[in-house]
């Protein structure tokens, strides 16, 4: 548990020490994302009990019918041109499946998961650019009936520019489990934000 931490601090800290210069022009202003969620824990549970390898050849990952589907809304804002904060909530309704003695376990019944998170993004590029790849790391809290619980979100995405004043987001997470009240599972998201704030100046 103890060097999941220490990697995601230290991709955390690396993001922001390497990045941490640039042209202002390009830093994202404060910007106000909605994205529709699916939560997928049937492939993040089949490759912990099998491999990757194993649920690509034997085709067992979840399909879009077997993911939950939920909402979030996040708030984005530039630290420098290749690194953006943002922090998100996103509820879903979800058949949480816990790890108990070694085994998965259904929870028994739908209910509302909340997910609070805070992360950041490493760009390959300024926003200048129409298309962007990204890395992203963070911490993240949850409540599901009345268990609170902490996971780290580690993802890939791809944000779309669309004329510097809105983006699209596609994004997809495998969130790490840090308390037994949480687990593995993927986050798929689609999303589109807008431009809240004024341009920062040099």
């Amino acid at each position: 548990m103890k060097k999941k931490l220490l990697v995601s601090l230290a991709f955390l800290f690396a993001g922001i020490t390497a990045f941490s210069q640039g042209n202002s022009e390009y830093i994202k202003q404060p910007t106000l994302a909605l994205h529709f969620l699916l939560n997928d824990f049937t492939t993040a549970t089949n490759i912990r009990t099998t491999s990757i390898s194993a649920v690509i050849r034997d085709k067992t990952r979840a399909k879009i019918k077997d993911m939950s589907p939920g909402l979030a809304v996040s708030y984005l804002e530039g630290i420098s041109d290749h690194v953006d904060f943002s922090t998100s909530l996103g509820a879903s309704f979800v058949d949480y499946p816990f790890e108990k003695n070694g085994k998965i376990q259904s929870s028994g019944s739908e209910a509302l998961l909340l997910e609070l998170d805070a992360s950041l993004h490493v760009k390959m590029f300024p926003d200048k650019y129409w298309v962007n790849p990204y890395v992203s790391a963070g911490i993240a809290t949850s409540k599901f009936k009345g268990y609170y619980g902490a996971l780290l979100p580690l993802g890939v995405g791809l944000q779309v520019d669309l004329f510097h004043e809105a983006f699209l987001f596609l994004d997809a997470q495998y969130r790490v489990p840090v308390t037994t009240t949480t687990s593995y599972h993927f986050l798929y998201s689609f999303g589109f934000a807008g431009n809240i704030g004024t341009k920062k100046k040099k």
